[in-house]
């Protein structure tokens, strides 16, 4: 981190923190800092001249509420729509409304090709999301479970808000379908934590190792998540 510079773990969110000095200052200010994509959108802390950094870094803990208030409002929405930019993988595409009658979805080369009429396009682009995910999302369970010598039970796919996968007891695993918006890594890693749980109901150091020996980026995938899951939840 470059000097005056750090990030914060707000309720799971990494925050990103920069200080400014001022003598003039009578008091801490705390202002959002914009970034114009929205993808690095943080806070700026205005510090009085002896005033120092872990002050500072105490007061956006204590506003932790207010400052994550703020910056979901920041965080653009993206409306599943003809020219909008949304990733798969990771990878930006274009939703294309074409002229076809038949309402169906293909994906072509950095494209997202729709067809129909355009009421049902947001439908449409969804529903196709989903299947993907169950595509791509099935198979890794089942060979993640294969090397486990478990047998998992009825793998859905949901919107879900709080969780991006879960088990329950019974090995039903249900998953939510925005995963496929990220890398595929961090897919693989969420996908590998669930299938882990059909061995140890819990996150004990065996569940830990067995998660690890799933997938080749446990910590990579659950950091892009802290950092950028959110914004998932603000796509379609």
């Amino acid at each position: 981190m470059a000097p005056g510079e750090t990030t914060l773990d707000l309720a799971g969110k990494q925050v990103a923190v920069r200080f400014l000095r001022n003598r003039r200052a009578r008091r801490i200010i705390l202002r959002l800092d914009q970034d114009p994509d929205g993808a690095e959108n943080g806070v700026v802390v205005t510090l009085p001249g002896r005033t120092g950094i872990k002050e500072g870094l105490d007061l956006v803990r204590e506003k932790a509420d207010w400052v994550l208030a703020r910056l979901d409002d920041l965080t653009p929405r993206v409306v599943f729509a003809d020219g909008a930019v949304v990733p798969l993988s990771d990878v930006d595409h274009v939703i294309r409304h074409t002229s076809e009658k038949r309402g169906v979805v293909r994906l072509g080369i950095g494209e997202i090709l729709v067809s129909g009429g355009t009421e049902h396009l947001a439908r449409r682009v969804r529903d196709w999301f989903r299947a993907e995910a169950s595509g791509r999302i099935r198979p890794l369970v089942c060979d993640k479970a294969a090397a486990l010598g478990r047998t998992p039970g009825r793998i859905t796919i949901r919107d879900t808000k709080s969780r991006w996968g879960s088990c329950s007891h019974d090995g039903n695993l249900p998953f939510c379908w925005r995963l496929v918006m990220a890398p595929a890594s961090v897919l693989d890693y969420v996908v590998a934590h669930e299938v882990a749980h059909l061995v140890e109901h819990n996150h004990g150091p065996e569940f830990w190792r067995l998660a690890r020996s799933l997938t080749e980026d446990m910590d990579g995938g659950r950091d892009w998540l802290k950092r950028h899951g959110e914004r998932l939840h603000r796509i379609g």
